[in-house]
């Protein structure tokens, strides 16, 4: 189960709909809470006039069954105070619905990063104890970075590390709930500003593609991944009309 966090950049959410276009996944449910703020839309992933009207809404569950794949969507942001509320639900659902593992993708702000973090790669991962037995060397033969603690009062004790993802949204609170339940969960996110978020959503794709091969790259092709239809009327002309 793919899923977005709403989080800096909005970059979780390009991501999931890179998936959802370039795999053709099929809608096969709505997620229903009130912890999201309402809204309603055409459909974003629309290939023809027939299908341009269909009504999407806040959250929406799409499936792949030939990969066992299942994908979340969330298109706004939360109420206020609700969000805790929504991780439960969320979680609740998960397992009663069998789901093997959650992957769940986010973003982190850039410029509040330590020095630490400031090295290589902007992106990394978090597994829970449960997942990190499973595919946790799998993550070091990928030579992944693990996302680092950073200290509770930097200067004053610097022993004590905590886990600390500004801009995350439900991500840290997601996660620590998953390891408390037992959930087989990843976190996969990215350092980033707000503005074009074009590019950090296609670096996240590719990050999750790298551990999942969710699909291959054609030969002589400049990207695996088909943008929705949807991006041409919320960038504009920021996008080169080749992606099209």
């Amino acid at each position: 189960l793919p899923q977005p966090a709403v989080s800096v950049g909005n970059v979780g959410q390009l991501a999931i709909d890179l998936v959802i276009s370039t795999l053709d996944m099929t809608k096969v449910g709505y997620f229903y809470t009130d912890c999201l703020v309402p809204m309603v839309g055409n459909n974003p992933y629309a290939t023809a006039g027939e299908n341009s009207v269909e009504l999407s809404i806040n959250a929406e569950v799409y499936s792949l069954p030939l990969k066992k794949l299942v994908v979340l969507q969330i298109r706004s942001p939360f109420i206020k105070n609700k969000s805790k509320t929504f991780c439960q639900t969320l979680l609740s659902w998960v397992k009663s619905s069998k789901c093997a593992r959650v992957v769940l993708l986010s973003s982190s702000h850039a410029y509040q990063r330590d020095d630490e973090q400031l090295l290589g790669t902007p992106l990394r991962y978090l597994l829970t104890p449960d997942l990190q037995k499973a595919v946790g060397g799998l993550m070091q033969e990928l030579n992944w970075k693990e996302m680092e603690k950073i200290a509770a009062y930097p200067g004053i004790n610097d022993a004590e590390k905590i886990l600390h993802i500004p801009g995350g949204g439900i991500t840290k609170l997601l996660f620590t709930e998953s390891c408390t339940k037992g959930i087989q969960m990843a976190v996969l996110l990215k350092f980033c500003s707000e503005g074009d978020n074009i590019p950090d959503a296609f670096a996240l794709v590719n990050y999750l593609n790298e551990w999942l091969q969710l699909t291959k790259s054609e030969v002589n092709a400049s990207s695996p991944w088909k943008i929705p239809s949807s991006w041409r009327l919320l960038f504009g002309n920021g996008l080169p009309p080749a992606l099209f």
